[in-house]
């Protein structure tokens, strides 16, 4: 039987996203028979004794995978747990979803379009730089909006030293002391938007994101949530494949 990466098959079993198993396998939380595995070991799928944190991975088994699509709230943290006792966003999807997990974040007090998956491979793939799957804001800032800080939002601002990637900048609403801009962005740093708006001297009032790639929050009220349509994933796919 051909040998599997070991990420890829803790991925599979629904314990957590590919990526998130290359950071347990660096850290020396994963054992392979009894000895630590450093990246780029392979295993037998169920054959070899795949351990985390002293914990058996079972054996890659058929499972339903889930794709959902949530309207976070404002004031719940993108985690499964949170040691300080704040509202975790999977305290809203309640039971019934084995082994779901966020994909990307969004900070405590931003909210909209989240999604969650069992399915590893589609989460590291959605998640990877390479693929630069867009993600879509509703952004509300104060007090103003002139053209030159329009223009450096747009063509990149400095951050962590370097740039970041062009980005679609619309201004959707301009009212006194209050203005709500429409930005796509393609790439995933850590509050990224926030982060931008504020090294070009604005304010962020409100940030809503609207869509991931070609699939939109639409109507989805706060703190509810649906699994993604067929056409819906389709969409994700065909998005992720164009940019490989």
């Amino acid at each position: 039987m051909e040998k599997v990466r070991i990420q890829k098959l803790i991925a599979q079993s629904g314990l957590c996203s590919r990526r998130k198993a290359e950071e347990y396998i660096e850290s020396g939380r994963v054992l392979i028979n009894g000895r630590k595995c450093t990246l780029g070991d392979k295993a037998i799928p169920d054959k070899d004794i795949i351990t985390v944190d002293g914990v058996r991975i079972g054996a890659v088994r058929k499972r339903r995978l889930y794709y959902i699509m949530m309207h976070k709230p404002r004031g719940y943290v993108t985690t499964m747990k949170d040691e300080r006792g704040r509202k975790c966003v999977t305290d809203l999807l309640g039971s019934g979803y084995e082994g779901v997990y966020p994909v990307g974040r969004l900070d405590k007090n931003s909210e909209g379009m989240l999604l969650f998956t069992n399915d590893g491979d589609f989460a590291n793939e959605i998640m990877h730089p390479s693929h630069h799957i867009s993600k879509t804001y509703r952004v509300t800032v104060r007090p103003d909006i002139n053209d030159d800080q329009l223009v450096k939002l747009a063509s990149g601002v400095e951050l962590d030293g370097r740039m970041t990637a062009e980005c679609s900048v619309v201004v959707l609403d301009k009212q006194p002391g209050r203005v709500v801009l429409q930005m796509t962005i393609h790439e995933g740093r850590n509050r990224q938007i926030r982060r931008m708006c504020e090294a070009v001297g604005l304010e962020v009032a409100r940030l809503k994101r609207t869509a991931v790639g070609p699939v939109k929050l639409g109507m989805l009220k706060p703190g509810e949530f649906r699994e993604l349509k067929p056409d819906e994933l389709r969409a994700i796919r065909t998005a992720m494949q164009k940019k490989q």
